[in-house]
């Protein structure tokens, strides 16, 4: 039996404090040919995840907010974001579906933030990702800018 419990988040939420990307997976799957990736996703406020949609192959990508609060966010082709959700657990929004081909982006707006995600498997590095040309490379200058402008468009603030 895989369990999720308290002790877990808490080393989660640890290790993404300590993380350079401030952030921190822990993972399920057994392979990465798994047909069903799943894992944990500990963040902080800051951490910057680049727009990007999973294509060739197709794959659908699932968040579940267990602890903390994030917007995932959808945006066309041209980087206009379509639509996005707060998760949070107290609020009782707890989960969001991002279809293949939909670009997207989680951004974290609470601290020790954590969310258990689903994407169909298999997993490979090369192809696994098709990242927004709109939008700055991870490690780029920019990142805060962006994400600074998506926080202003949707009228978020982030809890430090």
């Amino acid at each position: 039996m895989i369990k999720i419990d308290h002790a877990l988040l808490s080393v989660m939420a640890e290790n993404s404090r300590n993380a350079k990307r401030k952030r921190a997976h822990h993972i399920f799957h057994k392979a990465s040919d798994d047909v069903l990736q799943r894992f944990l996703n500990a963040m902080q406020p800051g951490t910057y995840l680049q727009p990007h949609k999973h294509e060739d192959p197709d794959k659908r990508e699932v968040f579940i907010a267990l602890t903390g609060r994030f917007a995932v966010i959808e945006f066309d082709p041209a980087g206009r974001i379509t639509d996005h959700i707060i998760l949070d657990p107290k609020t009782r929004d707890y989960a969001a579906e991002v279809a293949p081909r939909t670009f997207h982006t989680v951004i974290c707006i609470e601290p020790d933030s954590i969310a258990y995600e689903l994407k169909d498997g298999p997993y490979n590095p090369i192809d696994d990702k098709n990242f927004a040309s709109w939008a700055p490379k991870e490690g780029e200058s920019g990142c805060d800018a962006f994400l600074n402008k998506i926080l202003t468009e949707l009228n978020l603030k982030i809890s430090r």
